[in-house]
């Protein structure tokens, strides 16, 4: 008999989120994996939860996650947590489900709080579609690129961003994503929770020295905006440079027209001269 990894969801702020499962499931397992052992162990004392606790972090998700694994396939149980919320969702935990799920181990999610979804469903935007982005990247070049493939996705957007980059974030995105409504969720379920909706223009210029954690939920791309390409990519290629632009530009525009990498573009277009 193996063991199971439990995905355990820890509160977001008020600890009045955590479930009754979560505390027996945490009572119950050999150990706990956290990415915060300092943060996680307050957890624990304020429940009363003595479990033996583990760190399981992004410097050494490779090591500890050997060493987890070896566990459950000996027959122990171990409970993974974030600092906040699901885990594996932004953490290291995902790798870890990933590499349990290939080893033929069980693994069970214990729900409960999450950041994300609670702002959706606060922000008044679509909830029938919805894509998670979770944190755009630091470099303002590979944000930009991910801005303009997700420019045509017709579904509600959610980003996660910290407080130093969500101005400039908010900016570049009304840049891209025009005059679209958005919903900046702050502090979610803690004392100072706000929730702050408008344009995105009009977001960036509400928040001047931004504190706290922030949920960015984005609308949409309208049915204008989602153009099905009528031609292959090649012909697309060949159509902007017979316009006048080069090669590159012309490869990005079409990445951006059809929603893809510059790098799919690319083989995509080889792909095309080696037929």
């Amino acid at each position: 008999m193996t063991g199971t990894l439990y995905l355990c969801a820890t509160p977001i702020g008020n600890l009045e989120d955590m479930t009754f499962r979560a505390i027996r499931t945490l009572r119950e397992v050999n150990i706990i994996a956290a990415e915060d052992t300092r943060r996680t162990r307050k957890l624990l004392a304020h429940f009363d939860i003595h479990t033996p606790l583990i760190r399981f972090d992004e410097h050494c998700k490779i090591s500890v996650g050997e060493k987890i694994l070896a566990r459950l396939a000996a027959g122990e149980s171990v409970a993974v947590v974030s600092d906040a919320g699901l885990p594996a969702i932004s953490d290291p935990g995902a790798e870890l489900v990933r590499s349990a799920i290939d080893a033929g181990l069980t693994v069970c999610p214990i729900p409960g709080a999450n950041a994300a979804l609670s702002a959706l469903i606060c922000s008044g935007l679509d909830t029938a579609r919805f894509m998670f982005v979770g944190f755009p990247p630091k470099s303002k070049k590979n944000r930009r690129e991910l801005l303009q493939r997700l420019a045509t996705v017709d579904a509600t957007l959610i980003f996660y961003e910290a407080p130093h980059r969500l101005k400039n974030f908010l900016s570049e995105a009304a840049e891209v994503f025009g005059a679209r409504q958005a919903t900046l969720a702050r502090e979610l379920t803690k004392i100072h929770e706000e929730f702050l909706r408008g344009t995105l223009t009009e977001l960036s210029k509400k928040i001047s020295e931004p504190l706290g954690e922030f949920v960015i939920v984005v609308e949409g791309a309208s049915s204008a905006e989602v153009v099905a390409p009528t031609e292959n990519i090649s012909e697309a290629v060949e159509r902007l440079t017979a316009s006048g632009l080069d090669k590159k530009s012309a490869m990005r525009e079409v990445a951006r027209q059809f929603n893809v990498s510059r790098r799919e573009i690319y083989n995509a277009l080889l792909k095309e001269e080696i037929q």
